[in-house]
Parts: C-alpha cells; structure tokens; sequence
C-alpha cells in the first residue's frame, strides 16, 4: 500500500485525485482499492471490508449489481459517446420527473459539481442578480461562487475559501448557520432584494448528516419566494436516499431547482438540475443562459440511470422502501446500545440510510457544532474499523450509507466490530 501510495505521488498532486481521500481528517496513509462487490470492497492486497462508503452515496444496491452491470454492457457494445441526443436521455429525464415532480424539465450533465455550477447560473441569470445565500459548512462541488465557508474536504483542511477563487467573486456570496431562523430572516431582511438564490442540501451530508430543524425548510421556502429569490436544492447525496422524491418528497417542501448526482448513475458519472418549465427554457438555445456538455447524458451513463431508476421504481412503494429503513433502523439501534452500555456519549445523526457517529458530547445540529467534534477520537475509531475490516468514511465530517447489499447479518457484524471500538 505505501508503495502504491508513493508512486501516485509521483504523478498526481498529493498522491490523489480528491483531497478527501488522502486521509488526511484521520491520519495515516490511504487504502487502494481494486475492486467490490455487494456490500464489500477489496484492497489492492485482497483484503475485504464492509463499505459503508458507497463511494459517497450513490451506491443504493452496493457494489457491481449485475443488472447494472448488464444494462452497462449493452450499452457500452453500441458506443461509449456520440456526442449528439439519444433516445434514451429523453426515457432518463422522464423517468427523473416521474420521482421529482418539481423538476417539468431537466438537464443532464457529468457530475454533481456540474448541476450545482450551472443551476447557480440560471439562477443569476433568470433573476438578473448575482449574489447568493448558502449555508455555513455548506458544499456543493468545487464550483468557485460557492468555496465560501465550505464543509467536506475544505472543512477538513480547515480552509474556510480556497486559493484561485477572486475576492470579489467570494464577496457575492454569503453565508448563514444551518437551522437558524433568525439568522436566516436577517440576512434576507438585510440582501433578499439582491439575493440570486438560495442554495442548500436539505439534510446537510458535507457536515455529517444533520437533519433540519422543525419548519426550517418551510421559512427557507416563504423567504425566498417573498423576496424574489430562488431556492435550489442540493440532493446530489439525498436524491434517491432519504426518499424515493428525495428530501423535498420527505419534507414536503417544493424548491425552484433540484440538483441531482451520484445515486443517479450508480456509481457512473452522471447528474442532473432542473426546475419549471418556464425557467429551465432559459437555458441555451432558446434562452440567454449557456449550458453545454459533450458527454452529458452519454449512453454508458444513461443506460445505468434507466437500471438504477427502474430498480427505485419497484421498491419505490412505501411497504418495499421500509425494508431497507427498518434494516438501518435495527442497526443504528445496536450502535446506540453499545454506546450506552459503555457510558459514552456519542451522537448518531440519521435520516434512513444515511447516518453519521458523531464524538460529540453535545447534539449536532449544524456546522459549528460538528467542527466541535473530537475528531481524534474518530479518527481512532476509522482505524480500528478499517483493522476489523469495516470502511467508514475517513473524515468525522462525512456521511456513511447503507444499502440493499448490506444484508441484516452484515450490518450485526458490522455492529459487533462498531461495539467493541466503542
């Protein structure tokens, strides 16, 4: 592993081609994986962990489900990229607002940072202002309006802005604490005549999983609507995972745009934005705001979003998704046990089947109090995992997942490792 990890450091930047996984949050060097399967991946020296990583979320039925990999095959024997509209991006979009009825139009693009990029875009343009609102911790991709104050991989390093954004590009940007509603009333008192848009993740994952306060989301939605400003929500980790329509369809509560990412490929590269009708025909051709890509909506990727959306469809009854709620339920029960067996004061944040293990003494409840943390617990505690062979996200500050692979008896073993850790 440590020669793998100096040859990478050779040719690419810190040995890795996203910040986050240098294990930087957690110390020691990063594990290469080489392949997975169901619940499970192998390092490249063959040895096998429980994933609880999902490759950030997206993973919904684990590791290589052999539909997806059949419906990829397929598709791949056709062609890899024509760079001109296929039927199957139409059947894609359709099958998208079947989930997501916020969404009458919508736009394919290559990964979620793409969707947020461009959303933002036509936001500015459709309302003709420039500045937007998002969260503290909030992070929705590498786009430069929004590496303001930002969570994830940024939050890890403890680097508020990164190098390369302009001043004044970072200036039209402001921030506010998640589930603060007098904070977020002030500062729409103070700009929302001004304000372009307001972006968030509904359930912010960035941070760790943090659920909304009572009526947060329904004050997000009155204030932008009274002032002339977009809501946009970032279900790029929640699309699909909290919900099969997502955090607006579990929340009740209908934003301007949605982005989508990750879970809509299955692990291909693939995302989506879209909004009403009226304002996503302000997208280029037909109107002012450009948006362009030549491998969005590329058939390798399409066809594993038919698969994946197809699948979500047969469990999408209320009766099927409660399954795979009630295995992360009976889970996420074990952990708390073993916690309060041992004394400890742990946090576990979860909504479905996505979960955080805070080491907080105090409920976490946005961004400042997950950076409360104690982060050298947690990064003991990865360690220990990854010995026993389970994989967690290797930051306090991130989300984990659990799928349909992870049968009940992978989740005990799981809790058993999580137990003795504890």
């Amino acid at each position: 592993m440590k020669s793998l990890y100096r040859k990478a450091r050779q040719v690419i930047p810190s040995g890795v081609n996203s910040p986050v996984r240098a294990f930087r949050a957690v110390g020691g060097d990063p594990v290469f994986m080489a392949r997975g399967k169901g619940p499970y991946i192998w390092d490249a020296r063959g040895k096998r962990y429980v994933d609880f990583c999902c490759s950030w979320g997206p993973l919904l039925f684990g590791h290589a489900p052999s539909g997806l990999i059949s419906a990829v095959s397929r598709a791949l024997a056709r062609g890899t990229s024509f760079g001109t509209a296929t039927a199957a991006e139409i059947e894609v979009a359709l099958g998208i607002r079947s989930f997501f009825p916020s969404m009458e139009k919508i736009r394919l693009v290559s990964s979620g940072t793409e969707a947020v990029m461009s959303a933002v875009r036509l936001a500015r343009g459709a309302t003709k202002r420039s500045k937007l609102l998002k969260l503290d911790g909030g992070y929705h991709g590498h786009v430069d309006s929004l590496l303001v104050r930002a969570g994830s991989g940024v939050a890890t390093f403890g680097i508020p802005d990164s190098a390369g954004v302009p001043g004044e590009l970072a200036r039209l940007t402001l921030s506010v604490p998640f589930n603060d509603i007098g904070a977020l009333e002030d500062v729409f008192r103070r700009e929302g005549g001004e304000l372009a848009a307001f972006i968030l993740e509904p359930v912010p994952a960035n941070t760790g999983v943090v659920l909304p306060a009572p009526n947060y989301l329904e004050r997000a939605r009155a204030l932008t609507k009274r002032h002339g400003a977009l809501l946009i929500f970032d279900e790029v980790i929640t699309g699909f995972r909290v919900s099969p329509g997502g955090a607006q369809q579990y929340y009740g509560v209908r934003p301007d745009l949605t982005c989508l990412g990750k879970i809509l490929g299955g692990g291909l590269p693939l995302a989506a934005f879209g909004g009403k009708s009226a304002l996503m025909d302000q997208l280029a051709p037909e109107g002012p705001v450009y948006q362009a890509g030549t491998l969005s909506g590329n058939p390798l990727a399409a066809a594993a979003a038919l698969w994946m959306l197809g699948e979500i469809k047969k469990i999408s009854s209320s009766r099927k998704w409660r399954v795979l709620e009630n295995r992360a339920e009976n889970f996420y029960g074990e952990l708390i046990k073993a916690a309060e067996r041992r004394g400890l004061t742990v946090r576990l944040n979860r909504l479905g089947s996505m979960f955080t293990l805070f080491f907080s003494e105090a409920p976490v409840t946005d961004y400042a109090s997950a950076k409360r943390s104690d982060t050298k617990r947690y990064a003991k505690f990865f360690h220990g995992c990854l010995k026993k062979g389970v994989y967690l996200a290797p930051s306090q500050l991130e989300a984990n997942f659990i799928s349909w692979a992870h049968s009940p008896a992978v989740l005990r073993r799981a809790a058993r490792v999580f137990g003795e850790l504890l």
